[in-house]
């Protein structure tokens, strides 16, 4: 197929990668702008555009589709149809209309449930047991389209965000594939209208820990904010990202370091901590980083 191909981070590199692996003729790459970043706060490339360059594919990066002069240009292209995964722009209506068989997104999470920016994370942070990735038929709610194909996946007891996002990104490819290869044959069917939820966006407020919750709201914060933006909480009037944990059994005030290995007191139970990163190093598994800075039995957090 003649295919556009819309994305933007990391996440959308192994669809596009897919893509070509397929056979498929990616006739444009389209992703959002380069933006200042690093110390000498130099644009940089995103991702995808990294990785289409590499290709050799062309690409655009317009900061907004809702002119009629880049409406035109998308339709030009006169392609078969379009593929979205985490694009990060509104497509208009003549957008959504230009290609022959529409526009298909690749979306993180069993719709309707997690419709919206941050489905991986929130998915987490709920507790839920399972996630997937749907193939969509776009159209112009925020992804409210009808599906075409869905894979569920089990969510670790253990699993951050970073470690599910990887995991579903590989989903997706495989699916998206699989869904152009019957594209003719597969029946869009309507999102019911029960069991939706909105992925909100991720709030950097969200990210300090209070300890005096329980250790499960606790354990699913960690993991759900990790890596990006990372749960914290404070040591020593140092700021210190938690960045993987599970739930242990224990008691005590809540904040309170209860044994050697980094086991801390909730409100009610405890969380063991895995892995840590403090301001300006890498992160740490527990053990490193307690060598390096001790935390007796009793250090309240």
């Amino acid at each position: 197929m003649r295919i556009i191909f819309m994305g933007t981070p990391e996440f959308s590199v192994p669809v596009l990668d897919a893509l070509v692996a397929a056979g498929h003729e990616i006739i444009m790459v389209y992703c959002q702008p380069p933006r200042p970043a690093g110390r000498g706060k130099k644009d940089r490339p995103t991702p995808v555009q990294a990785r289409a360059e590499a290709l050799g594919l062309p690409v655009r990066h317009p900061s907004s589709l809702k002119s009629e002069t880049e409406q035109a240009e998308f339709a030009a292209l006169a392609a078969d149809i379009a593929v979205v995964v985490a694009y990060g722009l509104i497509l208009p209506q003549a957008v959504l209309d230009a290609p022959r068989l529409g526009c298909l997104n690749i979306h993180a999470s069993l719709l309707p449930r997690w419709r919206g920016a941050a489905p991986i994370h929130r998915a987490i942070m709920a507790g839920d047991a399972e996630t997937g990735i749907c193939i969509m038929q776009m159209d112009a709610g925020l992804d409210t389209g009808p599906v075409l194909l869905r894979q569920a996946t089990v969510i670790g007891a253990e699993e951050t965000t970073g470690q599910l996002h990887d995991r579903l990104s590989a989903i997706g490819a495989g699916l998206i594939v699989s869904a152009l290869t019957r594209i003719t044959d597969l029946t869009p069917e309507p999102q019911p209208e029960t069991g939706i939820t909105y992925a909100a966006k991720i709030d950097k407020a969200e990210a300090r820990v209070d300890w005096t919750r329980p250790a499960a709201d606790i354990d699913r914060q960690i993991r759900g904010l990790s890596p990006f933006p990372g749960a914290w909480c404070e040591i020593d009037g140092q700021r210190i990202k938690l960045l993987a944990s599970r739930c242990a059994e224990g008691a005590g005030a809540p904040g309170t370091v209860l044994d050697g290995t980094l086991k801390i007191a909730c409100g009610t139970g405890a969380v063991q901590i895995l892995r840590l990163q403090r301001a300006g190093k890498g992160a740490q598994e527990s053990a490193e980083f307690l060598r390096g800075l001790p935390l007796p039995i009793g250090t309240r957090l």
